[in-house]
């Protein structure tokens, strides 16, 4: 039975200090496929590490990606937009400290450095994207409810492993033009993609938490459909 623990991992990144935590089953002897995760623009938070540990629960470490330093913890949806906006436009910024992250992951004991990916929700879902296209060594990139907009184009043809998105088809926060541009952006690049489109999900369907009728709701059935998605993916690309 997998005892799911949670520890701190704080970094350093350009005189600033970060704090990621790791979620591992501290029962399992050797390594396992590493995971980092980025979270919603909520950043790491409670409802993160719930994520976490129910993933690593299925054979995983997980890593939440801290993006925004160690002393910045949004409280609500004021203070996370005025985290997250600054970086979103900052693309350089962002893959900077997406990359530091995934060097924590990869950097711990408990890791098969040889089985990377990454998967993110919302803002997180679009970093984890970025992160693919920098040609990081990862085995998969997944995104849920996320923007699949980028900056850099071209950067798709970096992409090593396969990528699925898990998209709200009813999400008013995802422009549509974004869909068709990203399915010209992977099949320009040749990349292993897929994108699943969730009839009456909105924004956010995997958070209990979202409740703002026809923008941001948890939808049950969506969410667990999602995270299946996502499993059956990364039960694939590690095989072996």
């Amino acid at each position: 039975m997998s005892q799911v623990t949670v520890r701190s991992v704080v970094y350093q990144l350009d005189g600033q200090s970060y704090e990621s935590r790791l979620a591992f089953d501290a029962s399992h002897k050797g390594p396992l496929p590493g995971l980092l995760m980025a979270p919603n623009w909520m950043g790491v938070s409670a409802g993160a590490e719930e994520i976490a540990k129910s993933v690593a629960s299925k054979g995983y470490v997980v890593l939440i990606a801290d993006l925004y330093g160690q002393t910045v913890r949004p409280s609500n949806g004021d203070e996370a937009g005025a985290a997250m906006m600054p970086l979103k436009n900052d693309n350089p910024e962002l893959l900077k400290r997406m990359q530091a992250a995934f060097e924590q992951l990869q950097a711990q004991v408990e890791v098969d450095t040889a089985k990377l990916a990454t998967f993110g929700f919302c803002f997180g879902g679009f970093c984890s994207l970025e992160l693919a296209r920098t040609g990081a060594p990862l085995k998969a990139a997944v995104s849920f409810h996320g923007t699949i907009d980028t900056q850099n184009p071209a950067g798709a043809k970096h992409i090593q492993g396969s990528v699925l998105v898990l998209h709200g088809a009813s999400d008013p926060l995802v422009p549509k033009a974004q869909l068709p541009a990203f399915e010209d952006e992977m099949n320009a690049a040749g990349v292993d993609w897929q994108l699943l489109s969730y009839g009456g999900a909105v924004h956010s369907f995997t958070d209990p938490h979202a409740n703002v009728p026809g923008k941001m709701m948890y939808d049950a059935k969506t969410a667990k459909r999602a995270f299946k998605s996502m499993h059956d993916l990364l039960d694939e690309v590690f095989q072996g």
